[in-house]
């Protein structure tokens, strides 16, 4: 089976390329930057084109290695900030790379199926306790408004010219490797030796963390489940929601004794107080969250002072 990735370069593209190769999967990428061999290698990853996701790149790799029979569409934007600073460059990484995709499969392989990673930004602030998929989305920012556009524009070719798509809204997926975001900031911090972390916010904000490890094995589980409509959305979330001051908590006790964490009681505009997925179409298919939070904050944190000597 070929399968391809659109942004396998990425955080959580480089798992899931792993992850499907050692299932048997011959496994393509295309998207930005550069992969000498070793790495393409160590990713799982038998070619990689970097470039824009266009017709003229898609046609070159079918080209060379035969239609895909699953396309994992990971590309497009990945920070609120970037998003709020560059709104129009969101629009065009996450929206137009969609719609050309889209349209290079309407034409070249309507038979493929898509799975989508999108964002559970799409339901903005609004809500409280599990968030089922069909809730209403009032995204708050450009990030998660043009995640909805993606979605709608899948729903749109599967509904009037019938390509598969499948949309999993991702929750707070971290893990080993990522450079971003709240574990990478006080880690970072901790390790220019600040004892004491002021953090914006109250700290009980809920998110619905999930390990990377978890969410690559959940998108393989994906693939490898037959379709039964033409456009199908699922929450890609474990439904357990743990507070940034409970996160905070687990990473300082793991890096060491001393450290203190305050919470400015300022909270950001248009920042949700809670998201955490509704799992019960996740509990339907099966599937089972393997990694605990508490298991996976360490496992963080071990990387981290691995990686930086």
């Amino acid at each position: 089976m070929k399968v391809w990735i659109t942004g396998a370069n990425g955080f959580i593209g480089r798992y899931l390329a792993r992850r499907l190769a050692d299932a048997g999967k011959t496994v393509h990428g295309i998207g930005h930057g550069a992969l000498e061999n070793p790495d393409r290698n160590r990713f799982g990853l038998q070619r990689w084109l970097n470039g824009e996701i266009d017709a003229a790149n898609l046609s070159a790799i079918a080209r060379a290695e035969g239609l895909p029979s699953t396309i994992f569409h990971l590309a497009g934007g990945s920070s609120v900030g970037l998003s709020i600073a560059q709104p129009y460059e969101d629009f065009s990484r996450t929206v137009v790379t969609t719609a050309r995709l889209l349209e290079w499969l309407r034409s070249s392989a309507p038979a493929c199926r898509l799975i989508v990673v999108s964002s559970a930004a799409v339901y903005g602030a609004d809500h409280r306790g599990l968030i089922p998929e069909d809730a209403a989305t009032a995204p708050m920012s450009p990030y998660g408004q043009h995640k909805l556009m993606m979605e709608q524009l899948c729903r749109s070719y599967a509904v009037t010219f019938g390509l598969q798509s499948t949309v999993v809204r991702l929750f707070s997926v971290y893990g080993p490797n990522l450079r971003k975001q709240l574990l990478w900031d006080l880690c970072s911090r901790l390790r220019r030796g600040e004892q004491t972390l002021e953090l914006g916010g109250t700290g009980d904000e809920m998110r619905d963390w999930t390990d990377v490890r978890d969410v690559a094995r959940f998108l393989v589980m994906m693939n490898d489940m037959p379709q039964s409509k033409s456009f199908e959305l699922m929450n890609g979330g474990s439904g357990l929601g743990t507070s940034v001051a409970d996160i905070a908590r687990m990473l300082t006790k793991k890096w060491g004794e001393g450290i203190a964490v305050r919470f400015s009681g300022v909270v950001r505009a248009g920042d949700p107080f809670s998201l955490v997925a509704d799992p019960a179409g996740v509990h339907a298919v099966g599937f089972d969250w393997q990694i605990p939070v508490s298991r996976g904050v360490t496992d963080y944190v071990d990387w981290f002072k691995d990686q930086v000597h």
